[in-house]
């Protein structure tokens, strides 16, 4: 069975930094892109980031552009997002989440992981 694992989550202090890990798992996992979203409570959940597994194409939300950053490490079937100068409302779940299409479209991603929690505190 194919799965998605996210960790890294936790408490930081506005300014700080944290690093997610998404790691796919199952002998059969085949995804073209590999989006990462957020959804604060009593909000929708968001586009972040993705990252295509070929050429390692990127694109951000305005929101988090020239703070976060997603790469890949294909050989680890694993992708991470580097969130510096954290702010209160970066605060949220954050998923992990892939897309056989390499021009993915949020409703195009079929697979999820459980989602690890980020707060950031003022």
């Amino acid at each position: 069975q194919v799965q998605l694992v996210e960790s890294g989550g936790g408490l930081v202090q506005a300014g700080g930094s944290l690093r997610l890990s998404c790691a796919a798992s199952g002998r059969t996992f085949s995804s073209s892109a590999m989006g990462w979203f957020r959804q604060a409570p009593g909000k929708e959940r968001d586009f972040v980031a993705n990252i295509r597994w070929i050429g390692a194409r990127t694109s951000y939300a305005d929101s988090v552009k020239g703070r976060f950053t997603i790469s890949r490490d294909a050989a680890k079937n694993t992708v991470y997002l580097q969130m510096n100068s954290l702010k209160p409302e970066d605060t949220a779940v954050y998923y992990c989440a892939a897309s056989p299409y390499s021009n993915p479209t949020p409703e195009s991603y079929d697979l999820w992981g459980q989602g690890t929690q980020v707060t950031v505190s003022s």
